[in-house]
């Protein structure tokens, strides 16, 4: 079993920054490729950015792309996400997920991940 659990979320003004952070815990050999999501209410979970564990190649959505920078340590077995200059549109629940299986390229489907964790809630309003 694989554990994750986020942290880092939180009210920020546009242009803003957070970080956010999920600890990994359990089997983590099974890690392929580890990503975050995000969802609003309403809308579907959407690929944020998502990383291979071997190699380090990192995936980005367009609306993120040049302000989000994801990263994995493994000596701690956390993912982070970097989140500057931050949008109300960036408002949303986010999600750290694990697939340790094939996944699409880029790996950025909810549907592809079978772990994930329970979310950190990001806001951003002036």
């Amino acid at each position: 079993q694989v554990h994750l659990v986020e942290s880092g979320g939180g009210s920020v003004q546009p242009g803003g920054s957070l970080k956010l952070s999920c600890a990994i815990s359990g089997n983590t050999y099974r890690s392929v490729v580890l990503g975050w999501f995000r969802q609003s209410p309403g809308k579907e979970r959407e690929g944020v950015a998502a990383i291979y564990t071997a190699g380090q190649r990192s995936y980005y959505a367009d609306s993120v792309k040049g302000r989000f920078t994801i990263t994995q340590d493994n000596a701690k077995n956390t993912l982070s996400l970097q989140m500057n200059d931050l949008k109300p549109e960036d408002t949303a629940m986010y999600y750290c997920a694990l697939e340790g299986g094939a996944v699409s390229e880029p790996p950025l489907r909810a549907d592809e991940y079978r772990f994930w964790g329970q979310g950190t809630q990001v806001t951003v309003s002036s």
